[in-house]
């Protein structure tokens, strides 16, 4: 079974335990990457970068991560390279994310989403898989030029 990475502040705490509950129940290899105690004061791009550092050297095969809104640990969570995190609200971007965009880390809102559509944009993204058609593919790696500055040329190719 697929080894995700798990992690959330404080805003983020209480589901992440209950996912991190249920993914194990559901037969997943769970990573938790922090917080391990709730602490009010903690931050968010302390708790994220351990996490998509995890997903980046695929330490982990996906992650998952929250925060109160969501928005946080995805700016945060995007600055590493090799992670393609959004924020996600409904199931048909949890899949389409990765399905079209390779998407690899689940960014969630704790404080604006309840536990039961948690589990329902968690099982659609993990149980998705990237098409790599060559429209896909070819915008995926002007997405992976972006991050190593390089600039993508017409033909899809990139200039160092």
């Amino acid at each position: 079974m697929m080894k995700v990475g798990i992690a959330a502040d404080h805003a983020g705490f209480e589901q992440k335990e209950q996912l991190m509950a249920k993914l194990i129940e559901a037969g997943y290899e769970v990573c938790d990457y922090g917080a391990k105690t709730y602490d009010p004061a903690d931050d968010y791009p302390d708790i994220i970068v351990p996490l998509a550092l995890a997903v980046a050297s695929k330490e982990v095969s996906r992650g998952i991560a929250v925060c109160g809104s969501g928005v946080g640990v995805s700016v945060a969570a995007n600055k590493i390279p090799g992670v393609r995190a959004a924020l996600i609200t409904e199931t048909y971007s949890a899949r389409q994310g990765v399905e079209h965009d390779d998407m690899n880390l689940l960014c969630l809102g704790g404080r604006v989403i309840g536990p039961m559509l948690v589990w329902e944009l968690a099982t659609a993204f993990l149980q998705a898989e990237y098409d790599g058609g060559e429209r896909f593919e070819r915008r995926l790696q002007k997405v992976i030029a972006l991050e190593g500055q390089l600039k993508p040329r017409e033909d899809g190719q990139t200039d160092n």
